[in-house]
């Protein structure tokens, strides 16, 4: 499965768990005993986080490290973008990563739709992202816990892409991923 078609996965899994969580009353007390768990240490990471040279903390609670300052254009969350990436939890362990990966920025987290607008194309920047500007209490499929923080790396490299009919076809045609 190509990188683009694996993001457009992650984002129709977090879609798919909302909708499923939406319609089951109650829940779930192992789920919520991770989600208390991952909430405390994504909470602990930040505030640690925070107090570190060069870290940036925006109202919305996104924390975001310049790594290198780009020169071109900034995105507005109704722009696409192509970014390269590399997605882990606080503790480091890596769970995605992408190159030249298109994708509409109002239709990821908002902690990227925040931080990549933050950019200029070419920059490079840590985000490190709260769950509630993730996903949230539900997680992301068997990829992201509920509650838990995220850590990206990532670098703007244009906003506004060329799009072929070839990556159109790729998105669209994807079957779904075997679990």
């Amino acid at each position: 499965m190509n990188r683009t078609t694996r993001l457009f996965t992650l984002i129709s899994a977090t879609v798919a768990v909302l909708l499923m969580s939406a319609c089951e009353p109650g829940g779930d007390s192992e789920q919520a005993q991770l989600a208390a768990k991952n909430e405390q240490e994504g909470q602990s990471f930040l505030a640690e986080n925070a107090k570190k040279p060069g870290v940036v903390t925006t109202p919305s609670g996104l924390q975001y490290q310049v790594l290198k300052e780009g020169t071109g254009a900034s995105p507005t969350a109704d722009d696409t973008v192509m970014v390269n990436y590399r997605g882990t939890f606080p503790s480091g362990e890596p769970f995605d990563d992408g190159e030249n990966i298109s994708f509409p920025l109002n239709s990821v987290i908002a902690g990227w739709t925040e931080g990549l607008q933050l950019m200029k194309e070419g920059a490079r920047y840590m985000f490190y992202i709260p769950s509630d500007l993730a996903y949230g209490d539900v997680g992301a499929g068997n990829i992201v816990p509920p509650k838990a923080a995220l850590v990206f790396d990532v670098e703007l490299v244009t906003v506004n892409p060329e799009v072929t009919p070839d990556d159109e076809a790729t998105i669209e045609e994807a079957p779904p991923e075997e679990e």
